[in-house]
């Protein structure tokens, strides 16, 4: 064993660097190198028995024996270079030219050493190369056909000059041409059970790799059909490996994304390389009682493929074929877009900052200008000689400045608590119709004053409604100011009211300017108001309907805007008729008669 492992080690000290790492390659080499080396020394150490044992030796054998370097020289190549096929050529011409030399002085073709002529192809078989056997097998049948040509022109030695060609030296031949064709065949032996475990530790190794990896390895043909795909697949679609052989994986690709798909795969199969290509792919998730497939689903996937290396195929073919590796990018696609809507709601939030500046700095000033204006003015009375009546009128427009202000700053701190969830109702029943009618006449002389009819219907049996009344209020008044606003002169304003199942419905319509269909998307928005800016002919803080949008979603209703330019608009807002229990509000039962019947309603607690 000692022995044996200095050998290993020696042996592997001679091989070339560039197959040290390869198992295959350098078992090859071993085995080209191992005989070479240790028969010519064995025959150099054998070479004084020898003189011994026949005295000096003839100009043949000195020959012979001197041949014996060529084989150490050939190996040294091969060590050195690296190059199996050129060292195999190489032994091949030494051997052919040994066995030419000896036949020729020893009988010709029918010489004992022209039998090792069929060793030559049998020793250039190792090489596992056609082209290397073919020149073997050329040049064994060149070299016979060289001596049975020359023995016919009489160009050999005569018989009485050549070696006697008696049984002895044929059985010589025979014996050491079938020794050296045996120590063969025990080289390829051994390289085929060499290669035979290489093969099955690679194929474990790679068996390994392919059923626990979780990117999925695909062979595909240059039309995009599957040639093999590994079994990963089978995890990241949902179906057996065996249904997206051919075209059952292009089969499963978004309908939009197979020409991307397709161009992958072309351009790879024309030794193109490509980065990498991203399609969708149907995956399986959901399967019956009987284990089959009944829903699916769309998964993001990376693909990213390069042609196939010559010889990497099992089989040869025609065409060029193609590796692709597939990796499940779903998550990271979802973490795009939830970026890419964090983005878009930074750039709204930005917008909205613009519009509030823009805005604000209009709704501030104008009534601030006025302030300070007749103020002034007061203050100057003597000098600009100001009567009573004419005082009163400016302190009147101050007050009513400063409501306008106050209205636009209580109505930012509304909006700011709504946001925050800090705003607080205080449901309690009420009668729905009384405060109706309520805001509807607070705002009739702004109605008349701009000559608008507005109109009001409102069924006397309306039931009672668990909410906050001036949250209510507050949704009717902004929802009539607003229609009163964008109407023009001579328009309608119509407020109804009407119990639709367990909701009472409010619909508040206008005659007015309408809203576009690509602003009806953020109607609602905080400071969002519809139309352009510098088109606008209805000013505001764009406050309104985002604070009736937080109210009635803060009563559990919902809200619905219909809209058509120059049509008219119509707002439709839908409130239960008691609130929906939650987290946050307790349920209170209200002072009632003994014979009626007892009713829970909802009270958000008080912090």
């Amino acid at each position: 064993m000692a022995v044996s492992r200095i050998i290993g080690e020696c042996l592997d000290a001679l091989l070339h660097p560039s197959v040290r790492y390869d198992a295959l390659t350098s078992a090859r080499h071993r085995a080209f190198i191992a005989p070479r080396l240790l028969g010519s020394l064995a025959a150099f150490a054998a070479f004084p028995v020898y003189l011994v044992l026949r005295g000096a030796p003839t100009a043949l054998e000195a020959a012979a024996f001197a041949w014996l370097i060529a084989p150490i020289l050939v190996a040294w190549f091969l060590s050195r270079t690296g190059r199996y096929e050129h060292a195999h050529v190489l032994s091949t011409l030494a051997l052919t030219a040994l066995v030419i030399g000896v036949s020729a002085l020893t009988g010709g073709i029918q010489s004992f050493a022209a039998v090792w002529f069929v060793v030559i192809p049998v020793e250039a078989a190792l090489s596992a190369s056609r082209r290397i056997v073919t020149f073997a097998v050329s040049l064994a049948l060149g070299g016979a056909l060289l001596l049975i040509a020359l023995g016919g022109f009489g160009m050999l030695p005569p018989p009485a000059a050549a070696a006697t060609s008696n049984a002895t030296l044929a059985a010589f031949g025979i014996g050491t041409a079938t020794l050296y064709a045996s120590v063969l065949a025990y080289g390829a032996a051994w390289l085929a059970r060499t290669n035979g475990a290489l093969l099955n530790v690679e194929e474990e190794r790679y068996r390994l790799l392919a059923r626990n990896m979780s990117d999925v390895i695909s062979r595909h043909n240059r039309n995009g059909a599957v040639c093999f795909i590994s079994p990963a697949a089978e995890t990241l679609l949902g179906v057996p490996a065996a249904q997206l052989t051919e075209h059952g994986l292009f089969d499963r690709v978004h309908v939009a994304d197979r020409p991307a798909y397709l161009k992958a795969i072309s351009d790879a199969a024309r030794g193109r390389e490509t980065g990498s290509v991203e399609f969708r792919i149907r995956r399986e998730v959901v399967r019956d009682e009987r284990g089959r497939p009944s829903a699916a689903e769309f998964v993001w996937v990376e693909m990213r493929c390069r042609p196939l290396e010559p010889g990497a195929a099992a089989v040869a073919t025609a065409e060029t074929e193609v590796v692709a590796v597939m990796r499940d990018i779903t998550e990271r696609k979802l973490h795009e877009q939830a970026l890419d809507e964090a983005r878009a709601e930074a750039d709204r939030a930005d917008a909205a900052k613009s519009r509030f500046l823009a805005t604000m700095s209009h709704e501030l000033r104008t009534p601030l200008n006025a302030i300070i204006g007749f103020s002034d003015m007061i203050v100057q009375e003597e000098a600009l000689m100001l009567g009573a009546e004419r005082r009163k009128e400016y302190a009147q427009l101050i007050n009513d400045s400063g409501q306008h202000l106050l209205s636009v700053v209580n109505g930012i701190l509304d909006m700011s608590k709504m946001e925050s969830g800090n705003f607080e109702i205080v449901p309690e029943p009420f009668a729905p119709r009384p405060a109706l009618l309520n805001c509807c006449n607070l705002l009739a002389l702004k109605a008349r004053d701009s000559g608008i009819d507005l109109v009001t219907r409102a069924p006397e049996n309306l039931p009672d409604v668990v909410g906050d009344p001036r949250a209510f209020k507050q949704i009717l008044l902004n929802l009539v100011s607003n229609a009163i606003k964008f109407t023009e002169r001579g328009g309608t304003v119509t407020v109804s009211a009407a119990v639709e199942g367990a909701r009472l419905v409010l619909r508040v319509s206008d005659t007015g300017v309408g809203i576009a269909e690509e602003d009806l998307k953020r109607l609602g928005d905080p400071f969002f108001q519809a139309g352009k800016t510098y088109q606008r002919r209805h000013e505001g803080t764009g406050l309104g309907l985002s604070i009736v949008k937080s109210l009635v979603r803060m009563h559990g209703g919902e809200i619905e805007v219909q809209s058509q330019i120059d049509r008219g608009t119509t707002v439709t807002v839908s409130l239960p008729l008691a609130l929906p229990t939650s987290s946050n509000v307790t349920t209170l039962n209200p002072t009632a008669p003994a014979d009626a019947p007892t009713q829970d309603y909802q009270v958000k607690k008080s912090a």
